[in-house]
């Protein structure tokens, strides 16, 4: 009497499996990325570390007897600070990077039309089709 075993393997490896999932789990984290947020963050910290800056200077003045009065007084200034400029952060930052965004796309812009142009001085078929598209465009 024959037997007959069946073994059936994967035909795909754990880990490659595991590896695959967590590069597509960076992929769309990467995707999701907000450089606004990052931007906020650091002039948020540079404001309100300017303001405690100032703060201490003009508490270190009377502050000779009452340091821990002065510390409260320095970290409610701070905080205080936090809530203030957040929103103004956050505009300033978005503005930035929209009119950084807008800056690349037309550096981008220029540059692919200088290499259509300088194939175009070569290539006398690129150069028709420019003509021709430049005279569909003035009608």
């Amino acid at each position: 009497m024959a037997s007959f075993i069946h073994a059936s393997y994967s035909a795909q490896h754990p880990g490659v499996a595991r590896f695959e999932s967590a590069a597509h789990a960076v992929g769309t984290m990467r995707r999701g990325f907000d450089s606004t947020k990052g931007l906020s963050a650091m002039l948020l910290a540079a404001m309100v570390s300017a303001l405690v800056v100032v703060a201490d200077q003009l508490i270190e003045t009377w502050a000779d007897g009452h340091l821990m009065v002065a510390w409260i007084a320095v970290w409610l200034i701070g905080f205080a600070a936090l809530a203030v400029f957040a929103g103004s952060a956050r505009k300033f930052a978005v503005t930035i990077v929209s009119s950084l965004d807008a800056w690349s796309a037309r550096v981008a812009q220029r540059r692919a039309d200088a290499r259509l142009w300088a194939i175009a001085k070569t290539d006398p078929r690129v150069m028709a089709d420019l003509s021709a598209a430049m005279g569909r465009d003035e009608y």
